[in-house]
């Protein structure tokens, strides 16, 4: 759908330099990952792989996903590669950021690629886009934060409730991209 579409400048959600960026930003991963593995151990490395991977099937859906999203996904995922190497257990906010900006990019992706079928009926509603992107992005959030505390990663209920603010923070912020590149998808046809 976006493949043809991608325009030159860098304030569309579907320029080509991104795309390239995020090609660059996965052979970052790549590397990240396999410091991990060596560094952290096979966990924190499997769940980066999982990002490695997503972001790769992400790029390949180029068709169906504007090319910002590929590489705001490669971002997340280098964040969370940072995190693992201990960032996350450093004073500062990089835990919470993290946490939003995962949010907002996986949030961000999924959803258009889950929604796409109707993403004709969203254009004439658009508040009940943004609430379904939002809802969908707290139920990624709260999900990942059961996996949390399912592998022991956090142990804090306040830990969870900043999180889960974090999350919502990034499933806004991700329903109000997604409606500029729905916007600017309905512009281009």
């Amino acid at each position: 759908m976006f493949q043809g579409n991608e325009t030159s400048t860098a304030t569309s959600t579907n320029w080509r330099g991104y795309r390239i960026a995020a090609w660059i930003g996965q052979f970052l991963l790549a590397i990240a990952t396999a410091i991990v593995f060596v560094q952290v151990g096979w966990q924190a490395a499997v769940i980066l792989l999982g990002f490695l991977v997503a972001s790769f099937i992400f790029v390949l859906k180029e068709r169906q996903l504007p090319t910002l999203f590929d590489l705001l996904f490669v971002i997340a995922a280098l964040l969370n590669a940072g995190g693992w190497i201990g960032l996350f257990y450093q004073p500062g906010p990089y835990d919470e950021i993290t946490h939003a900006f995962t949010t907002f990019s996986v949030t961000l992706a999924l959803s258009f690629l889950v929604y796409q079928p109707m993403l004709t009926l969203f254009r004439s509603h658009r508040w009940l886009y943004i609430l379904t992107i939002i809802s969908f992005g707290l139920a990624i959030g709260a999900l990942w934060e059961v996996f949390e505390w399912l592998t022991a990663t956090i142990n804090s209920l306040d830990d969870t409730i900043v999180d889960l603010i974090m999350d919502a923070i990034g499933a806004i912020a991700a329903s109000l991209l997604s409606l500029r590149a729905l916007q600017e998808k309905i512009n281009n046809h």
